[in-house]
């Protein structure tokens, strides 16, 4: 305790009267070794609300006032708005940021001149391993971490150097890697020593408007590996709290450093902050942290500083880390649902709600949303329906609770166009499909074998709708005019309906169609607003047209003379039914010739046409069938992968866990056939298990859920072994004669899955 007192002597007198950072009992011990009390935080406090009720001298009032609503747990003022308004009718894209904020910014104090470089501190390390004297090391680490001009004393690049740029933080980033590489190894009073100084650091610096050097202190702070630990969360929620009410300015230069972290140290904060809020939501032992009602501010802090790395692998290219990693699975077990009426109700008023930041919440969970959203909007239109029946003293039938779909295979398409447009008012009740003179009931099989025996005839590439790009293996909509779109409003539709109704299908859209399906998110009001219209680049052309956007891209590299060279004018030739037609991509395209000057805009005109004005009127139709099923707030939440997840699945297959959620009949699990058969598919490359799973489920791909959705089921079928193996996918179901070994069992196995017929490729 002598040694802290000595620590904190000379910054007592400037803190007088200033509001205490926590009032409950300090958490436990901190680093390696059997937990201890952690006095500092606690014995500092305390000092400092005695002498403020002793009635000494302290700061001037304005710099009190923000530590009682910054740093101070009693009610002060909250927090600004923490996310901008994801509610509104247009989407927003945390890929835009805004420009760069010019704000003037108070002159920066005069840094001290400190000389130290990364050799000699690693010098400094190996001689007090060595040597067991640790005076130097600890003197270096007492005094860089004791206030934000020290800390930029000992790791800006030049100590009085402007670096007011987002391109250079000025942080000389491989003495600060090694100084927290070295932190974990030393004992623990310099480790608390670190602790304390950024305790003073956080207090003394709390005073209006930030400088430059202020956020780069903040930069450095936020990478310190001790916040791993419980012991530190009081600390590492103040600094957090401060970081997240900075101004939106200097967020725009923090997101553009934390983008230039090494892809290790960014992931390592990333999981840092995800691990943050998942203890602070639940805890290990229920006396770790202190109540969750002195410290509601935390999990919103958190989840702010979380989405300016969000922000910053958005803005990376390519992305520093999968989107997916910023999942927190912790939050599937939660009231999601409560969060979602909260988010409804407040948008992003200072009510938090974590779908105020729907990068952080999984697939599983948006989609449980979307389902039960889906679920209370199909219960309310069914109650509807049996409440204006029973008002009217009609005889009830069961019938109006589902949206009931009879069709005749011969008229499949037909049939379901005129059934879908009859009963549009019903597309949100729970579907039931009947196939005309067939015996049976509707348990699922047959509204799956509905979504595949469409979807195959509608992608069929005779039928004209949609043409099948060889080199990208994806589908696109088909240019042709015609008087009439409404089956590609059908397919729409269908889409929608197969995310509320549960359903994968085998459909191979590229990336950039559920982008333009979210432009915007929820429908207009207005049928004659634009819509579907997403920008379009050479990248999105790329995945659609490979060797088109190849060939613009070498447009745009040439060195020669365009003009004489490629002889362009702004049109774009297209064949339709047969004949070459001429469109111009702006008024007297046709006489205008492309150039070295004018080719940018020659190709943002070209690929703008061919992914938007050409297909408008189809994809506008389609675009209004999925949201006539999906016109759900929840839509909001979903990037476009995760719109094509919902409607396809996950293109990560996991066979283990496929095996474990297996369902047998006639078999079971201990039977050679059944062992037989995993061991041949778990053995199996990742393109025959693709083949395995479409041969079984009409589709390669996994529910959003996981393996255990689907149902899958191992049938024993009495026939001889020489037969091969069979399916039902409209039940998820692999039909296995009783083989007896995995040499009779491959072959077989492997011949049936690999001449399977494919729903809508060729």
């Amino acid at each position: 305790m002598d040694g802290e007192h000595s620590a904190l002597s000379g910054v007592e007198r400037e803190r007088e009267k200033l509001p205490p950072i926590y009032n409950s009992s300090p958490p436990a011990g901190l680093g390696r070794g059997a937990k201890q009390p952690f006095p500092s935080l606690g014995t500092f406090i305390s000092t400092l609300s005695q002498r403020r009720d002793a009635g000494g001298r302290g700061l001037a009032g304005g710099v009190t006032g923000s530590l009682s609503g910054t740093l101070g747990l009693r009610h002060g003022r909250e927090l600004p708005p923490i996310c901008s308004d994801v509610r509104q009718k247009q989407r927003l894209s945390i890929d835009t940021l805004p420009p760069e904020v010019k704000a003037p910014f108070p002159t920066d104090p005069i840094i001290p001149l400190r000389t130290k470089t990364t050799k000699e501190f690693l010098e400094d390390m190996e001689r007090a391993v060595q040597s067991g004297d640790w005076r130097e090391v600890r003197e270096f680490y007492l005094t860089s971490f004791n206030s934000f001009i020290e800390i930029n004393a000992a790791f800006k690049r030049e100590a009085n150097g402007s670096f007011n740029t987002t391109d250079d933080s000025g942080v000389n980033s491989k003495f600060v890697n090694a100084v927290y590489d070295a932190l974990l190894s030393t004992p623990q009073d310099i480790q608390k020593s670190v602790l304390k100084g950024i305790i003073n650091s956080l207090l003394r610096e709390w005073k209006g408007p930030r400088t430059k050097d202020d956020l780069r202190a903040y930069f450095i702070l936020i990478q310190n590996p001790q916040y791993s630990s419980t012991s530190t969360y009081v600390i590492y929620a103040h600094l957090l709290r401060q970081i997240a009410a900075l101004s939106e300015a200097d967020h725009h230069f923090l997101v553009h450093w934390l983008k230039k972290l090494s892809a290790r140290r960014f992931r390592q904060l990333v999981e840092r902050l995800l691990q943050f809020i998942s203890t602070r939501l639940f805890p290990a032992e229920p006396d770790e942290l202190p109540p969750l009602a002195k410290c509601s501010w935390w999990i919103p802090s958190a989840t702010k500083v979380l989405s300016l790395f969000n922000a910053a692998n958005s803005v990376s290219s390519p992305p520093i880390m999968p989107f997916t990693d910023f999942y927190n699975i912790t939050l599937e077990h939660i009231d999601f649902m409560e969060e979602y009426r909260t988010w409804q109700n407040y948008g992003s008023s200072s009510r938090f709600s974590f779908c105020q930041f729907p990068f952080i919440l999984s697939t599983v969970v948006k989609k449980a949303i979307i389902q039960k959203d889906s679920e209370q909007q199909m219960i309310s239109q069914a109650r509807q329906s049996l409440v204006s029946k029973v008002s009217r003293r009609q005889r009830v039938d069961m019938n109006l609770l589902f949206l009931n779909i009879k069709v005749r295979r011969a008229q499949l398409l037909s049939d379901s166009l005129d059934e879908l447009t009859r009963k549009r008012c019903d597309l949100k009740k729970k579907l039931r499909v009947t196939f005309v003179g067939e015996a049976g009931l509707d348990m699922g099989g047959l509204t799956k074998e509905w979504f595949l025996l469409l979807v195959r005839q509608i992608f069929h590439t005779d039928y004209g709708m949609f043409t099948y790009m060889k080199d990208s293996r994806c589908h696109w909509f088909s240019s042709w005019k015609c008087d009439n779109y409404s089956e590609f409003q059908l397919v729409g539709t269908l889409m929608g309906l197969a995310v509320y109704n549960s359903i994968a299908l085998d459909i191979h859209f590229p990336l950039y169609c559920y982008r333009k399906l979210l432009t915007p998110p929820t429908a207009p009001c207005d049928q004659n607003a634009l819509v579907g219209t997403a920008m379009a680049t050479l990248e999105d052309l790329q995945q659609i047209m490979p060797e088109l956007a190849h060939g613009l891209g070498e447009l745009l590299g040439y060195e020669g003379n365009v003009e004489e060279d490629f002889y362009l004018t702004f049109q774009v030739f297209q064949e339709e039914m047969g004949m070459v037609k001429s469109y111009n991509l702006k008024p007297g395209g046709d006489k205008i010739p492309v150039t070295k000057q004018n080719r940018k805009e020659y190709v943002q005109l070209y690929v703008d046409y061919l992914l938007n004005k050409s297909i408008y009127k189809q994809f506008a139709a389609f675009y209004h069938g999925f949201h006539s099923v999906c016109a759900s707030d929840a839509l909001m939440l979903l990037r476009p992968e995760e719109v094509e997840m919902l409607v396809c699945g996950s293109p990560e297959l996991d066979m283990s866990a496929l095996q474990k959620a297996a369902q047998y009949e006639g078999y079971s699990k201990t039977d050679t056939t059944v062992r037989c058969f995993w061991d041949v598919v778990l053995a199996f490359p990742l393109e025959l298990q693709k083949k395995l799973l479409h041969f079984a489920t009409g589709s390669d791909r996994v529910p959003v859920g996981g393996m255990a959705d689907l149902n899958f089921k191992i049938s024993k079928i009495d026939v001889p072994t020489d037969w091969l193996p069979i399916s039902h996918t409209c039940f998820n179901q692999i039909c296995l004669p009783p083989y007896r070994t995995r040499k009779e069992l491959k072959p077989k196995l492997t011949i049936a899955i690999s001449n399977a017929e494919g729903f809508g490729l060729e």
